[in-house]
């Protein structure tokens, strides 16, 4: 039974490639050398990725013009943290191994530190998390009972209840910081941005579906739901609210900085979780944000009860924006607008912090660009939807920009000012969590995580037999990525989500058409030193489908009456979307 149910999760999760060129002819007829491309980000990370280790560990973060570090969210070791999946998509399985005991050994969070809850979440217990269900491709010998159980599992979970003091409001909305030694300080701060609320969802649920304690998913689902009982009557939410008193402190309404992720997570955790309530949200605040923001497929900011323009300008953090819309569907708006901020890329070499759209110009005192990943992100959703040789043209342009202007002998500086391209003494770790990863990605098709569900393994939990990495990763907002298939391997209750008898009906329809097949892998989709490690490591059992051309596949009635359509992407990374004609 629980293996029919990991195959449904594989059906779902296979996707339909949109109709375009096929990659290799794409790149071709612009003359574009991918692989020289791919090389060259590797390159990139491991000059940022070692002087980290040389000159900053065990540090959060590198300085990079002074070859030293600095702790910044919390001392966690975090570009460790941080980099770990990355590692394992560009085919270290040696240095994967390594870091997972290193962190082991090393982090602590019984800590007398105030840390971002926000920041805490999606970059130490995403990374945690993207970790864990990662350890059996890269080698490591799981202990039994995974993925329900194990060492870096264990850490999430530890580092996630440090967080939970701070959702105990009245409103179920988190305060902003926490000491992960004694809860909220007693002078804290009410107010806290949107995305600091909305922005759990991915991880907590995860959590909870893993170890069966449903307090973290509770706890996000509140917080979330918090946030949508008090947008305003037009439909739009603000920057910052009160946690306490509910009161909106910012009324500025628009889709980056403040706010951005609460919409995506609305999105992921649709998608991760089936759950039309998430998505209908989001398709509501959808139609407030055409209505009041968007203004030549550029999107503003405004006044969150009159929907008057506040704030003509685009901000780097929207570029995410046309990513994901294409995760439901939206292709043509997407490439829209992300030909607009690819624009202002080509202007200034990256996209400064604020950029004034009737003056074509920076803003004053927000000129930098701190190699931030969200328009490279949206070009490999993009590209995946749609083989536009357009959108590698970004990722070619990115490589030049950040290699001519932000790369110095111990790493990669942020650009404090893209005018003149003075450098700030600064490596977020985001950008080798995001920034080079989404790159490498955008050069890689062939990558596992671009997985179309014709590859996955089989693994026996305590629970029944489960399928994993079948593809249709949900990347968390720190480009962490999480298997979907996972949360049904861990069910601990009787009730399954999953009607067996459209199940099966669907799956032997398909099986008799010959369009999908079970039979022993005779070999792996990725790179030499993956498929080794996962054929070394313990447990489990590897499965091949192949299939001779891409087809629709949806999933079986969900107790929501709806099916987890397949829109805008090839099962490369958060694949599967909600289709708002299925919630309607």
């Amino acid at each position: 039974m629980s293996l029919l149910r990991g195959l449904g999760a594989l059906l779902c999760l296979c996707a339909l490639r949109l109709p375009g060129p096929p990659a290799g002819t794409a790149a071709a007829a612009r003359g574009l050398d991918m692989a020289a491309y791919r090389e060259r980000v590797r390159a990139m990370f491991y000059h940022a990725y070692e002087h980290y280790l040389e000159s900053a560990f065990p540090y959060d973060e590198l300085r990079p013009l002074t070859c030293d570090g600095q702790d910044t969210w919390g001392s966690f070791s975090l570009t460790l943290i941080d980099a770990l999946d990355t590692l394992l998509i560009l085919g270290n399985v040696s240095e994967f191994q390594r870091v997972v005991t290193v962190l082991q050994e090393g982090v602590d969070f019984d800590i007398d530190v105030n840390a971002s809850v926000f920041e805490t979440n999606i970059r130490v217990v995403g990374g945690l998390l993207s970790a864990h269900l990662l350890s059996k491709k890269a080698g490591i010998e799981v202990e039994v009972g995974w993925p329900c159980s194990g060492p870096l599992l264990r850490m999430a979970e530890e580092a996630a209840r440090k967080l939970l003091p701070a959702f105990q409001t009245p409103t179920g909305m988190p305060y902003g910081t926490v000491n992960l030694l004694h809860g909220v300080n007693p002078g804290e701060t009410p107010v806290t941005c949107t995305a600091g609320i909305g922005t759990f969802i991915v991880e907590f649920a995860t959590l909870s579906h893993l170890t069966g304690d449903p307090v973290f998913e509770d706890v996000a689902r509140k917080a979330l739901k918090a946030l949508w009982k008090n947008r305003s009557d037009i439909g739009l939410v603000g920057n910052h609210i009160d946690v306490v008193t509910a009161k909106w402190v910012a009324q500025d309404a628009g889709i980056g900085a403040g706010v951005d992720s609460y919409f995506e997570y609305l999105v992921k955790g649709a998608i991760l979780l089936q759950d039309k309530e998430l998505m209908s949200m989001f398709l509501e605040y959808n139609k407030a944000i055409k209505n009041y923001t968007k203004f030549d497929d550029w999107y503003l900011w405004v006044q969150m009860y009159k929907g008057t323009v506040s704030m003509p300008v685009f901000q780097s953090l929207e570029a995410y924006w046309p990513g994901l819309q294409s995760l439901i569907g939206d292709v043509d708006n997407a490439m829209r607008t992300f030909l607009n901020y690819y624009t202002v890329w080509k202007q200034f070499g990256g996209l400064p912090e604020f950029y004034n759209i009737p003056q074509g110009y920076t803003v004053d005192k927000r000129e930098g660009y701190p190699l931030r990943p969200e328009l490279i992100e949206s070009a490999m959703y993009l590209y995946r939807a749609t083989r536009d040789p357009t959108l590698l043209e970004l990722g070619r342009d990115a490589v030049e920009s950040i290699e001519k202007i932000s790369k110095v002998d111990c790493g990669f500086a942020t650009i404090k000012d893209l005018r003149d391209h003075r450098l700030d003494n600064r490596m977020e770790s985001f950008f080798l969590a995001e920034t080079v990863k989404y790159l490498y990605l955008l050069f890689d098709p062939d990558n596992f995580i671009h997985n179309d569900g014709s590859d996955f393994d089989v693994v026996i939990t305590p629970y029944g037999e489960c399928v994993l990495n079948a593809g249709g990763y949900i990347f968390n907002t720190e480009a962490h990525p999480i298997d979907p298939a996972a949360l049904h391997c861990c069910r601990k209750r009787k009730e399954e989500q999953w009607e067996v008898e459209d199940l099966m009906r669907e799956f032997y329809s398909l099986k008799k058409n010959k369009k999908f097949t079970l039979k022993q892998a005779s070999e792996h989709g990725e790179g030499e030193s993956t498929k080794d490690a996962t054929d070394a490591s313990s447990g489990g059992e590897k499965r091949n489908s192949k299939k001779s051309s891409h087809s629709l596949l949806s999933c079986p009635s969900q107790s929501f009456n709806s099916k987890l359509a397949v829109l805008g992407q090839d099962g490369s990374s958060v694949t599967a979307s909600l289709g708002a004609e299925l919630l309607w």
